[in-house]
């Protein structure tokens, strides 16, 4: 399956990339694909995302990547470890939540296509499962792109559809922080408490709307009930692009067994994060350990011994062979299985396209999210009477009111409402 890890140091480090990677698939089993790779986060960290003098070929050798123990990735060892597909990582942190988090998707997105533009012989980009495979045909590297936290879309379907057309793929509904319509893992720990019970109406038309246009949605990062209300609510499989089993380690991050089980009954695959923590519930972890328990992803800036860097993958899959493994159930852990559920979700979104049912869904979600932020503040036929009467002043803090097709957002922090003589109402 793959690898990646927690949170990892948001701004002042770089971000683990091989703890961001995550194998999806191989033929034979010899050539393997992966998942979810933050290299172009640690570019932006230390090169400002300035390409120029940016020599992938090979970087252990070249400062400040030799240096850093977040640097795991380049060319060479992507060859060495028969990588044959990546999931580049448009990470956006929780500190632009609010303020340039789309700014900064976009320029992240920019990076990884530019990156790839840069090295036509050894990459090209792609979209599709069928690219995936073509690329590899070709014997280059299928360059994929994700987005890394719902933040990213600042609480907008547009934004969300043109960060489809620029080649995301999947997009990770939270990271370490909630969003006005979905709930982070945070909210699953001691003393927490929720704020919306998982996913608001809006969030479903977040999901909903990914399922329309065949992008895969990503639940690495939620809480338990954004996670179930999530399933429930997507008409394709999901996936978990780094996440572990709460049953072995005791993590907010990891998933529950109630809701690895739901998972299972919709198709939806778990990819596991190699962070020890995660892993082995504490500070160190081998392959020995990732073989023993799941075997499927990794992260952390002290990556388990024997898979330091994107080149260690055919350990981990020696390792399972002389466990036991079938060469199929090594196929299918590799990344058929990943295959399968992004064929799926394609077709999801090629079946909404062609029915009006889905719009049609879409507006009824949109009517109730617009009842449900003015019953919440017990105004709802107040603020009718009032605005006509011209006798308002609305002031929306954290809401955004967009009346225009599904874009309407329905994350309501605060409403306020006063009255302000000879003047007329407006919207601030």
């Amino acid at each position: 399956m793959m690898l990646k890890a927690l949170k990892a140091v948001e701004e002042d480090l770089g971000r683990d990339e091989v703890g961001q990677v995550r194998t999806t698939e191989k033929s034979g089993y010899g050539r393997k694909r992966v998942w979810h790779n933050d290299l172009p986060w640690n570019i932006r960290k230390f090169l400002k995302n300035q390409l120029r003098e940016f020599r992938f070929d090979d970087l252990r050798d070249t400062h400040p990547w030799s240096r850093s123990a977040w640097s795991h990735t380049d060319l060479r060892r992507l060859k060495e470890g028969m990588v044959a597909a990546q999931f580049w990582s448009a990470y956006v942190p929780c500190s632009s939540q609010h303020l340039d988090s789309v700014q900064l998707a976009l320029e992240q997105i920019d990076l990884i296509r530019r990156l790839v533009n840069k090295h036509p012989e050894s990459m090209v980009l792609v979209t599709t499962a069928e690219g995936i495979e073509r690329a590899h045909k070709e014997g280059r590297l299928a360059s994929l792109i994700g987005v890394e936290g719902g933040h990213a879309v600042g609480a907008s379907l547009a934004v969300l559809r043109m960060l489809y057309e620029l080649g995301a793929r999947y997009l990770t509904l939270t990271h370490t922080c909630n969003t006005p319509w979905a709930e982070c893992s945070t909210a699953d720990e001691p003393g927490q408490v929720a704020r919306i019970g998982g996913l608001s109406n809006f969030g479903k038309s977040i999901v909903l709307e990914m399922n329309r246009l065949g992008m895969m949605v990503d639940l690495s990062h939620v809480s338990v009930p954004t996670m179930l209300v999530a399933m429930k609510t997507s008409r394709a499989p999901v996936i978990f692009s780094h996440s572990s089993a709460h049953a072995l380690c005791n993590s907010s991050r990891n998933v529950p067994d109630h809701a690895l089980r739901r998972l299972a009954q919709t198709d939806g695959i778990v990819m596991v994060s190699f962070y020890p923590h995660f892993i082995s519930c504490g500070e160190k972890s081998t392959l020995e350990d990732v073989a023993g328990k799941q075997a499927f992803s990794n992260k952390n800036n002290g990556t388990p011994t024997g898979l330091e860097d994107v080149s260690k993958y055919p350990e981990l899959f020696a390792e399972l062979l002389a466990r036991g493994w079938s060469e199929r159930d090594i196929q299918k852990l590799a990344g058929l299985n990943l295959i399968r559920v992004f064929k799926a979700v394609e077709k999801t979104g090629y079946d909404l396209e062609m029915t009006d049912s889905a719009i049609r869904g879409y507006d009824k979600i949109i009517t109730r999210s617009i009842a449900k932020c003015h019953l919440q503040i017990h105004i709802f036929e107040q603020f009718w009477k009032w605005f006509i009467v011209n006798q308002i002043i609305l002031k929306l803090h954290s809401c955004n009111f967009m009346f225009h097709q599904i874009g309407f957002l329905e994350g309501c922090y605060e409403l306020e409402i006063g009255k302000e003589k000879e003047k007329q109402s407006r919207f601030d």
